[in-house]
């Protein structure tokens, strides 16, 4: 993109769509905890085997049932730079949790 002649934008996504509640499931597995949910909308809980509320959905950023679904088209990038994604949505997340837990163990 900074080698271009001409500034343009460009959508950098995976083209795959996911849930913040897989998110949530993913990030936890990482670290061993399985999460259960109950509980709905802005009423909704991730609990781990133990019983803890680790994860409880904030009405400041819930997001309304009729939003639409968002899918990054990555089309242009591939297009005109050659660009795709190489890295796997549970990779990705693993990589981010890791990264996390080595910064926090620092502190």
């Amino acid at each position: 993109m900074l080698g271009k002649d001409k500034p343009d934008d460009f959508v950098i996504g995976s083209g795959e769509q996911h849930t913040v509640r897989g998110f949530v499931e993913e990030a936890f597995k990482v670290i061993n905890i399985i999460i259960k949910w109950e509980g709905e909308g802005v009423n909704e809980k991730g609990i781990s085997q133990d019983g803890k509320v680790l994860v409880k959905a904030s009405p400041q950023f819930f997001r309304p049932l009729e939003s639409e679904n968002y899918l990054a088209d990555y089309s242009k990038a591939q297009k005109q730079l050659g660009w795709k994604p190489e890295t796997a949505f549970k990779d990705l997340i693993k990589i981010m949790v890791e990264r996390d837990i080595k910064y926090l163990s620092k502190k």
